[in-house]
């Protein structure tokens, strides 16, 4: 079987495309939309994805200001930056980079970031929004995925879609997203007993536990459609997803690479947020 490659490429073009003319459009009556991407750690992986979404931002006419806290940064000082954010008018957007200093959680500084601001759905009240079907900003990987999917026309409805990962970031958010679509789905993590099983009886896979090599063809039956969520360091350096894509290619019918996937995706749908968010402030 030829599978056939998911690549996320195109889709984020033509988001790009059109965030770059309402941005444009925007700040034709006013000031550039502004993200604040609040940053609280010297981890190089970060400083790298910190540097790229100022770059994308810069490309599509978005002010982007990086708030560097410091990687000793405590909880309350990175609650109060996040809190002042959310007060400042000229601030439309405001993204909390991860990782977080020693000892600091995302879930003892989250609830600081304004609902109306978090561009990521990070946010207590984001996620509780998104399960009660609510409008608000949603974790933009998890959007990624599911946006990814219609592009390249693979059908939702009906479809039985095992999740691979329980995070607030990708997995459960996702997973709302997909009973939106009126998928079947069944959230698999660290935990589940015979994973294989699992998502083998799966029309479409979603590895997003941050494990190297976790799905094999072992864990897909024949003709499924896998979505690799995974940005992970390899010894060598490079990046590789979660998928052992090897043994997966010529069974699955479909296969999201990495790089070059979701991340695109993920990226463009964070700009277009931050755009959202501007026209929603003014009006």
């Amino acid at each position: 079987m030829d599978t056939v490659s998911l690549t996320g490429k195109e889709l984020a073009a033509a988001l790009n495309a059109d965030t770059k003319e309402r941005a444009a459009a925007l700040t034709a009556s006013g000031p550039a939309p502004r993200l604040a991407l609040v940053v609280a750690n010297d981890d190089p992986a970060s400083a790298w994805y910190v540097n790229s979404l100022r770059k994308a931002a810069e490309r599509l006419g978005i002010a982007c200001d990086r708030i560097d806290l410091g990687a000793e940064a405590s909880a309350a000082a990175i609650r109060e930056e996040l809190t002042a954010r959310g007060g400042d008018d000229a601030v439309d957007a405001i993204m909390l980079q991860t990782p977080l200093p020693a000892g600091v959680t995302l879930d003892d500084v989250s609830s600081a970031i304004a609902a109306h601001k978090d561009v990521d759905g990070v946010a207590p009240l984001s996620l509780g929004l998104l399960a009660a079907g609510l409008d608000g900003f949603v974790p933009a990987t998890s959007e990624a995925v599911v946006e990814l999917l219609k592009h390249h026309g693979i059908p939702l409805a009906g479809k039985h879609v095992a999740v691979v990962g329980r995070s607030n970031v990708v997995g459960k958010p996702l997973a709302q997203l997909l009973l939106a679509e009126n998928a079947t789905v069944t959230i698999a993590h660290s935990r589940t007993t015979d994973l294989p099983a699992v998502t083998s009886a799966a029309d479409v896979v979603v590895a997003a536990a941050g494990r190297i090599g976790l799905v094999t063809g072992a864990h897909v039956r024949e003709g499924a459609v896998v979505v690799d969520v995974g940005t992970n360091e390899a010894a060598d350096g490079s990046i590789v997803g979660d998928v052992e894509a090897e043994s997966v290619r010529g069974k699955a019918a479909a296969l999201s690479p990495v790089p070059g996937g979701v991340g695109p995706v993920t990226t463009a749908l964070l700009m277009r947020h931050v755009v959202v968010a501007a026209e929603k402030a003014r009006g």
